[in-house]
Formats: C-alpha cells, structure tokens, sequence
C-alpha cells in the first residue's frame, strides 16, 4: 500500500512540477538556446579567417527557416516532448525525496516536521545534483566545443556522489558514532574530492571557428545561460520542497510505521 501510494503521489507531484519547470524554461532557456543555434552553422572552416560561402549560406538558410513556417511546425512537437521529459524527471525526484522522507521519518519518529524535511532534502538535492556539479561542468550553449562525453559524465556522477553524501554525513546518516567535529571534516573533504581530481576540460578553445563578433555575442549568451539554468534547477527544487511536503504530510506520512513499533512487533 505504502509503495502505491508513494508511485500515485510522485506522479501528481510530477505534473505540477513538471510543468512549472517547463514554464520557467520556456521563458528563460529557450529564448537563449534558439539564439546560439542561429551561430551553430557559422563555424569558420579550419585554417581560414572567413566563413566560407557555402557556410554563409548555410548560416543564413538557418536564420531564416527559424523565423520561417518549418520552425513554427516544430515548435509544439518540441515544446510537448520538453514537458513530457520534465514531468519523467519530476516523477523520479519526486520518488526520491518521498523515499528519503519515509526512510528518515520511520528512523527518527514523527517528531521532524514534514515542511522543514521536505525543504532540507530539496535543498541536498539542489546542491548534489546542479550547484556542485555545475561549477565544474557549467552548462553549454549550442555550437559550444565540449571535453569528451564519458569523461564529463564521470566526473558529474563523482561530484553528486559525493555532494550527496557530504549531505548524509553532515545529517547523521551512518555516522551515529562519529563525532560532530568529525562529520563536517568527512563532508568538507567529500565534496574537495571532485576538485581535486579535477573536471575534465577541453584543451582548445570552446568557441574555435566562429568570427570574433559571433564569439562575443556567444560568450554573452554563456554567461546568461548559466544563470538561467541555475534558476531553473532553483525553481524546479523550491516547487518540489512545497508541493512534494504538501502532498507527502497528506497522503504519505499518515501511512509511514515508526521503527519501535516494528521492532515492538518483531519482539511480540
């Protein structure tokens, strides 16, 4: 029953979220991704200061079918699989923070506030899964060069590895007998690991191939896209924290068994 009820309110919980999420995109990230992708075919071919024509012409072509009946026909298809895709990643975070709200709540009793919960494991999550990974990784525009794949993937998966678990360390969680001292220096040193073994990073420059003028607007348009995606991630956690708690102290928490009422049982 308790499983049910977890999978019915992560989906609820996903829809709404899901969707403030594909607002707030749709407001602040699309605009900026549409403007780098009008750059992506303008890439100077290599060893020459000019674009070539047939990449001008390309480039214009680009600009035009953006502004053109073609871009307007996919608008919808691609706006519809965003909200879709948002609502998934709703859904799985969603399951998650319910399931580390149950687990704390049936270690810890039903003393913690549910609100106060919901926004402390939102907030573990903002920083495990986009700040800390982000300031070695920052987000990329369109048309921008990148290090290889499978090595930025390992490193984002080190970095919310181990921001999460600085995030255990510093609750408590599997360090009951560790001093209080001691947890903030295993955390401290948990989220130095990612650092010290170092994001990788592309040896040449991101932007090679575009006109100093295209660059220039490029690297304005980086520099808004970061904080656009911090925003969104910010505003993705905050709505999960209030519509996640809300949803959970209703329908979820209620069904939650304490612990030494399991154990009490076991012992009868």
């Amino acid at each position: 029953m308790l499983f049910v009820r977890l999978v019915w309110c992560a989906l609820l919980t996903a829809l709404i979220v899901g969707s403030v999420q594909f607002g707030v995109e749709q407001w602040r990230a699309v605009p900026i991704i549409r403007a780098a992708e009008v750059f992506e075919s303008q890439k100077m071919e290599a060893g020459s200061s000019k674009p070539s024509r047939e990449a001008s012409g390309i480039a214009h072509a680009h600009a035009h079918d953006a502004s053109g009946a073609s871009a307007e026909e996919e608008m919808p298809h691609r706006a519809a699989w965003t909200w879709v895709a948002n609502v998934l990643h709703g859904f799985s975070m969603a399951l998650l923070m319910f399931a580390v709200m149950a687990w704390w709540i049936w270690r810890r009793g039903g003393a913690t506030a549910t609100a106060r919960l919901a926004l402390a494991v939102a907030c573990a999550g903002f920083l495990s899964l986009d700040l800390w990974p982000s300031l070695g990784l920052p987000a990329e525009i369109p048309g921008m060069d990148a290090a290889a794949l499978q090595a930025r993937q390992a490193w984002w998966l080190l970095a919310a590895v181990s921001a999460a678990m600085a995030c255990a360390a510093t609750a408590g969680i599997g360090t009951r007998q560790m001093a209080s001292r001691w947890r903030w220096v295993v955390a401290v040193l948990l989220m130095a690991l990612p650092f010290i073994v170092g994001a990788p990073q592309l040896a040449t420059d991101p932007l090679a191939g575009f006109s100093e003028q295209a660059r220039a607007q490029l690297q304005g348009l980086e520099r808004e896209f970061i904080w656009s995606t911090h925003w969104i991630s910010l505003s993705f956690w905050v709505s999960l924290a209030c519509v996640g708690g809300w949803v959970f102290g209703h329908w979820i928490r209620s069904v939650i068994p304490a612990a030494d009422r399991l154990q009490l049982q076991h012992a009868r």
